[in-house]
């Protein structure tokens, strides 16, 4: 351990986060008021399902959680990766929010990783498995990790409230990342896609490509969105339907959006009003999905949204060389993220916004962090 005292935080806000970069950097982390006045108070099951999952690919890590949930100790272990692993990510958060934390974690590791994640593959939360396949892997490729050995299949699909999917995530192990310039986003030049339904006709996917690619062939010509609709075993245990698109640019970038829609459920155990609606026709889904990815285009940068906290940690993991990377609009999760960083790693980013495109520009001297525990072929 380089730290032996422990780093006190507060509340629930960005745990899984901290408990990322608590892993990265070997810092043992107190987190304490979780969810304090709340009723009930405490961590709630998805976020002891992600500690469980760091136990599983760490050796050596501790874990001590008090009698209500509110206080957390967490002494990171030593990264161990490991094939044929298994983990249910439980019903209460999809898949897509073990996956981004997971995915990092695995490069750092002494073994390659191979798991099988159980549960939520699409919902209106999170990221889907679909995009973190189409977009989040081929980030990684601008950081030089390799794309053999990196791979996400989706073995069957899982929708609220019930999930029943699964999929299978493989990670290589990297010695280090490389620092990028990454900043022009270019054009785009074509967009692709995917729909699924489980326990439902598979006459909604037709309808909300149908509806998508109204808003779509307008633009561009090069327009495909494939479906797939899963029956019997591998259709999980809710009915459910979604779509997740991506764009290409010509210089390369992705810029994904997606949405899914199933019987209403709660997060956290309560109802939610805002889920407790009727359900979103699928010609309707298909706009909705589509507007959004236009939107992520119009706001320009090399990354969506959703990715820019994973951009901004990769860089922050680089070398100790510059990197710089253009992005929209800052999301209070990417402000969230910078600050993390700085504490955890100790590297501060320069922000300059370019009034001319209204995008932000961004630089940093990585902490130059590398895999030392990677086996030396």
């Amino acid at each position: 351990m380089m730290n032996s005292s422990y780093l006190s935080l507060e509340g629930s806000k960005q745990f899984r986060q901290r408990l990322l970069l608590s892993t990265l950097s070997s810092t043992p982390v107190l987190i304490k008021n979780i969810r304090a006045d709340d009723t009930p108070p405490g961590l709630r099951p998805y976020e002891v399902s992600f500690l469980r999952l760091l136990e599983k690919i760490s050796d050596d890590c501790l874990v001590e959680i008090n009698d209500t949930g509110t206080k957390v100790r967490y002494k990171p272990g030593v990264l161990m990766g490991g094939k044929h692993l298994i983990h249910d990510c439980g019903v209460s958060r999809s898949i897509g929010y073990f996956l981004e934390p997971l995915i990092v974690l695995g490069l750092f590791g002494k073994r390659p990783l191979s798991i099988r994640l159980k549960g939520i593959t699409n919902d209106s939360k999170d990221p889907s498995v679909d995009r973190f396949r189409t977009t989040t892997l081929h980030m990684l490729k601008h950081f030089d990790v390799p794309l053999e050995g990196l791979e996400l299949k989706i073995e069957s699909r899982g929708s609220p409230p019930l999930g029943g999917g699964e999929i299978i995530l493989g990670v290589p192990v990297i010695k280090d990342l490389k620092a990028v310039s990454w900043v022009d986003e270019g054009m785009v030049k074509s967009i692709r896609g995917v729909t699924f339904s489980t326990r439902v006709s598979p006459q909604v996917e037709n309808r909300m490509i149908y509806a998508a690619r109204g808003i779509f062939n307008r633009l561009l010509p090069d327009v495909h969105i494939f479906t797939d609709h899963k029956s019997g075993p591998l259709a999980g245990r809710s009915p459910g339907y979604g779509i997740s698109l991506v764009a290409e640019t010509t210089t390369g970038c992705l810029i994904s959006a997606d949405t899914a829609v199933s019987s209403a459920r709660d997060l956290d155990g309560f109802k939610d009003s805002e889920e407790n609606q009727e359900v979103t026709p699928s010609e309707d889904l298909g706009v909705q999905a589509a507007s959004m990815l236009l939107e992520e285009i119009e706001q320009g940068g090399v990354v969506d949204s959703t990715h820019q906290g994973l951009l901004f940690l990769l860089c922050a993991l680089c070398p100790q060389d510059v990197s710089k990377v253009r992005v929209g609009k800052l999301t209070p999760n990417a402000i969230e993220t910078l600050r993390h960083i700085r504490d955890f790693l100790g590297v501060k980013f320069i922000i300059k916004p370019d009034p001319a495109t209204n995008t932000v520009m961004l630089k940093c001297v990585g902490c130059g962090l590398k895999n030392l525990s990677r086996k030396t072929s």
